[in-house]
């Protein structure tokens, strides 16, 4: 069994947290709460653009916003087609991150379900990664990806054998019934026998019902309850390992949420002036990456300003009622917010839109639920949460509003850890040093 050492973080992602839940009692965030009255949190926090996981859980780790990082959006930009690939690996991080900090620092570190982490350098690693069917009908493999991609490799059995039980059609699962539970339970055994200084957990069935239900719903209050109960099972997993008085808890998530009604499927208005064609795509000329409350411009070639103009000529003459329904990014403001430097220009919509990457069709169909990746800073309901307790916090300290990549810096000092970011180190809630 591993030496506990002088000094711990655990970094819980939430997918799809919002203030409210832990700011709002009737949220059920009983745990979570609990701690919360002992440290520090803010009413908001501003994510990355788009506000959607991957980019987000990047920005968490590095402390920088995705035109840095490199992680622009969850899935490749793909106008041959949507292959379902997402940004699963490591190497494609552009910037040094919390994981290579630790590690030059002589730390051990555990990451369960963390986005981009296949291949990281971390010493126990069960990443986010799904093996995609080879066939029709079949399903995505988490499973197999696990055994395939944990780090050390026996890992997953590992967990299987000592915390899970075996991952099977009447054993344990990673399906939306038990997901969070099952990872918890693997953060908790690592932390007890491994006793890393960092460990960093994304849990999502909050986001998995957001989508399904919107804002508000029976089975959206259930999974932020059965969020607090997995985050109980960590906490208690951190004092039966004997590490309470010197672990920090940060909890965060990657967006908030919108309520949605509409879909605008801007590549169907390309098709119409001929910049891109669903029958032969390989002759496309521009193509918007699709992100779920935003939508990025990519031309064929960069330098084509005339397709650039037929664009723009295209968005100014749809009718007044859509051009109602979102605005339009232009690269000065894109490159402010710190997007994809390879977009011409995005589109965020306005509440009740989002956009979908289909180039058949209608330009508006029906949506329903809800849905995320708006321009961060345009309405609070697209906030992500922050609470902070326990090792080198202050109590009773309140942020109003807080950017993602403010979160990097503060576990770097916690840790004690070298790393340049862009985020801003609160010193006010750090608790002052007992001499």
């Amino acid at each position: 069994m591993a030496q506990a050492q002088d000094k711990h973080v655990v970094l819980i992602s939430i997918d799809g947290l919002r203030p409210e839940f832990y700011m709002d009692p009737s949220w059920g965030m009983v745990n979570v709460r609990q701690g919360m009255k002992t440290g520090a949190y803010a009413e908001g926090v501003r994510g990355s653009f788009p506000t959607v996981t991957y980019p987000s859980h990047t920005t968490i780790i590095s402390g920088v916003l995705p035109a840095k990082h490199g992680i622009y959006y969850n899935t490749p930009v793909e106008p041959l087609g949507i292959s379902g690939k997402w940004f699963w690996y490591y190497k494609d991080i552009k910037v040094p991150t919390l994981w290579t900090a630790a590690k030059d620092a002589g730390l051990t570190t555990a990451g369960v379900s963390w986005p981009v982490t296949v291949g990281a350098p971390i010493d126990y690693n069960l990443p986010e990664y799904v093996i995609l069917p080879k066939n029709k009908g079949e399903k995505n493999d988490e499973v197999k990806a696990l055994y395939d991609e944990s780090n050390p490799k026996s890992l997953f059995q590992e967990v299987q054998d000592n915390a899970i039980g075996k991952f099977g059609e009447y054993g344990a699962s990673l399906d939306f019934y038990t997901n969070d539970q099952n990872k918890a339970r693997m953060a908790a055994y690592i932390l007890r026998k491994y006793k890393p200084a960092f460990l960093a957990i994304h849990i999502g069935l909050t986001d998995h019902f957001e989508h399904e239900q919107g804002r508000d719903g029976d089975k959206v209050r259930s999974a932020v309850t059965g969020v607090d109960v997995a985050i109980k099972t960590i906490m208690n997993a951190v004092e039966m390992a004997g590490m309470r008085e010197n672990t920090t808890f940060v909890i965060t998530g990657d967006h908030g949420f919108v309520n949605i009604n509409t879909q605008f499927n801007p590549n169907v208005m390309l098709a119409g002036v001929g910049l891109y064609n669903n029958d032969n795509k390989e002759s496309w000329k521009a193509y918007f990456q699709a992100s779920g409350g935003s939508a990025f411009l990519h031309l064929r070639d960069p330098k084509d300003k005339a397709t650039l103009e037929k664009v723009n000529k295209a968005l100014a003459e749809l009718p007044d009622g859509i051009k109602k329904l979102f605005r339009v990014v232009d690269k000065k403001e894109l490159t402010d917010a710190q997007g994809d430097p390879n977009a011409a220009l995005a589109l965020t919509a306005k509440q009740g839109l989002s956009f979908g990457a289909t180039a058949k069709g209608d330009l508006l169909s029906a949506a329903k639920g809800g849905t995320h990746g708006y321009m961060p800073t345009d309405f609070k309901e697209i906030q992500t949460g922050f609470v902070a307790f326990g090792r080198g916090i202050a109590p009773g300290v309140v942020l109003p509003l807080i950017g993602q990549e403010d979160i990097a810096p503060l576990i770097a000092n916690l840790l004690g850890l070298k790393l340049k970011t862009d985020g801003v180190l609160y010193p006010g809630i750090l608790a002052a040093e007992k001499k």
